[in-house]
């Protein structure tokens, strides 16, 4: 009898010590600190477990209990993962798919291939992958847009997107943004413009351009519909600039737009042809299209940098006025030596 209590006694230690071992494992503190984990689409297991490594107080014990939970199946995305958390916590986390979305933001890309490269900053794919996407001839043919236009329908506001989240779907997000900003509201005040979307887009464009200061955005829109009204050439340096970059290579720095500048040849010079540009020259903030929607009345047709006042303008109604003020800033650039 005490060889069978003595038996019975030292099963017992080894059972309690075994569920000590494995509760040990599963429920102690494991995350050393919160951390965003990344999980590609090709991952493996295998892979994600040996990320985890470096992420956590006993890296073998997290292993043991993946295996005990049959965790193989990778979900892919990114998972914040709370400091203390422990494995049976964390593996439950990874096997369930349950990927906390990111914050996806843009505003101020020039070109749309710079766009699909903020963007594969921001999530899996990469900008390869996503610039096919956003310029996809099928969708922007069926969408009502062209290859030069494609940077429209891209509204600079934040998305919240999973991680790996695929480019087609990123892309019916932003058109989705794209539809809802166009109220009716806003569609007839552009038809009262007698402007298209995208035309308004285009002037948004270079008023953004023209000016950071928001203040003053409704009264440059305001000159540019004016114009616009008497066919009267836009006449804006942005847009020339915009041209050389095409002609010489969007790397090309220009500081100070010249007389010979005005001469290129291009459907984006304003000097050139009374016709609003085909497509925005980069993408405008919500602020400067609101601003072309809700441009000042007023009789102003020139406007020109006020050198007194870096970042605002003066504003003229007469040729003569506005020659006046082009003379002093072109003095105040030889000044500050900007000859190109």
């Amino acid at each position: 009898m005490k060889k069978i209590f003595l038996g019975l006694a030292l099963l017992g230690v080894l059972l309690t010590g075994t569920t000590y071992y494995f509760y040990t494992i599963i429920y102690s503190n494991q995350v050393k600190k919160e951390v965003k984990l990344f999980i590609r689409t090709d991952n493996s297991a295998a892979d994600v477990l040996q990320q985890l490594d470096s992420l956590v107080l006993n890296p073998s014990a997290l292993k043991k209990v993946a295996s005990l939970k049959k965790y193989t199946r990778v979900k892919p995305g990114m998972y914040v993962l709370k400091k203390g958390m422990n494995a049976n916590t964390l593996v439950n986390l990874l096997r369930s798919g349950h990927q906390t979305p990111v914050k996806v933001s843009f505003n101020n890309q020039n070109y749309i291939e710079d766009l699909a490269g903020r963007l594969a900053q921001q999530i899996e794919a990469d900008s390869i992958s996503i610039l096919n996407s956003l310029t996809d001839v099928d969708f922007l043919e069926k969408e009502g847009f062209t290859s030069k236009t494609a940077l429209h329908y891209c509204m600079p506001y934040t998305y919240d997107c999973y991680w790996n989240i695929h480019p087609d779907q990123l892309r019916s997000k932003l058109l989705k943004a794209y539809r809802r900003f166009w109220s009716p509201k806003k569609l007839q005040k552009a038809q009262e413009l007698h402007l298209t979307t995208d035309q308004i887009i285009a002037v948004a464009a270079i008023v953004h351009k023209e000016t950071q200061h928001k203040p003053e955005r409704k009264k440059v829109a305001g000159v540019y519909l004016n114009r616009i009204k008497k066919r009267i050439p836009l006449q804006a340096d942005p847009t020339v600039i915009y041209a050389l970059k095409e002609k010489y290579g969007r790397d090309t720095i220009v500081k100070r737009v010249l007389r010979k500048d005005l001469r290129i040849v291009s459907p984006y010079n304003t000097y050139q042809t009374a016709n609003i540009p085909p497509s925005a020259i980069a993408m405008p903030d919500v602020d400067a299209i609101e601003a072309v929607l809700n441009a000042e009345h007023h009789a102003y047709y020139y406007f020109c940098a006020n050198p007194k006042k870096i970042g605002t303008h003066n504003f003229a109604k007469t040729l003569r006025q506005h020659n006046n003020n082009a003379k002093n800033y072109q003095r105040w650039l030889n000044k500050q030596h900007i000859h190109r």
